[in-house]
């Protein structure tokens, strides 16, 4: 089981590429940072945390550009993978969003990949001009799209909300394919759409049961006709050596842990005391 490090980015505390320099030296594997565009003062979308229009932090008003955040993370470092969990790819037209990842993994070296989600805020999908009835066919057709451009010489799509004619566009990923992981409930739903669009499971934080959804995501994967396994990233709390030796056991390929909102200097020793307690090393 791999470890990643997911950082609530905002305009204070430490930068992106100074947490992820540090989690590369410590020996974590994969560096995720989030995705809000902009959060709407007046809302009627519950936060899933707090229930209501409240929200838990006030990171969430604050995130930055996770491309741009990625882009400074690649230029100093060299192994660490870079994702997002999760961006929102429905609030961004693909053929833009595909030209900044694409560029990404070309400068990176091949070393994106693309947590996404349905957009929980439904007010802020709305500003973008998404139906939030309509979510999840958007995200769908973005990404299908963004792979046309990815792979094909000549691109093209015609869908419901993204048509383009025949179009260049370079550079392709350095990967064949970009892998893309599903932030959602887990729910047979979700699952579905997963096992149809994406590589794998980006769990949410208050995810219970972790292991029986773990079954029923093989499940679906299987009777989708998809071969091998999903990957499983786990949001995790604090280290907690039976969790993690049982998420192993289920099936999860990786735990991920999040950073105390701290300078600089707290963050960097609190990244080498975590790669102390789960026994990695760079």
């Amino acid at each position: 089981m791999r470890y990643g490090i997911v950082l609530f980015t905002s305009d204070r505390g430490i930068t992106p590429a100074d947490a992820a320099v540090a989690a590369e030296g410590a020996g974590f594997d994969t560096f995720y940072v989030p995705e809000h565009t902009h959060i709407p003062v007046i809302r009627a979308a519950a936060h899933p945390q707090t229930g209501d229009a409240s929200l838990p932090d006030d990171r969430y008003l604050r995130t930055l550009d996770p491309w741009v955040a990625l882009a400074t993370i690649a230029a100093v470092t060299t192994r660490i993978g870079l994702s997002t969990a999760v961006a929102l790819p429905a609030e961004h037209h693909p053929i833009t969003l595909a030209k900044t990842i694409a560029s990404l993994d070309h400068l990176s070296g091949g070393r994106v990949s693309l947590g996404v989600g349905f957009g929980w805020n439904t007010d802020e999908l709305a500003h973008h001009g998404v139906n939030p009835a309509k979510r999840r066919t958007v995200l769908r057709e973005h990404l299908d799209a963004m792979r046309a451009l990815w792979t094909d010489e000549e691109a093209s799509f015609a869908g419901e909300f993204v048509n383009f004619g025949a179009s260049w566009s370079w550079p392709k990923p350095i990967q064949k394919r970009i892998p893309v992981l599903l932030g959602a409930a887990g729910t047979e739903k979700s699952f579905a759409w997963l096992a149809k669009h994406a590589d794998g499971w980006i769990t949410t934080p208050t995810e219970d049961g972790v292991d029986d959804k773990i079954a029923l995501l093989h499940r679906v994967w299987r009777d989708h006709g998809r071969e091998g396994t999903p990957e499983v990233i786990a949001l995790a709390g604090k280290p907690n050596p039976e969790q993690l030796a049982q998420w192993a056991e289920a099936g999860v390929t990786e735990a991920v842990f999040g950073m105390p909102d701290r300078t600089t200097d707290e963050v960097r020793a609190y990244l080498g005391r975590l790669a102390g307690k789960l026994g990695i090393s760079a």
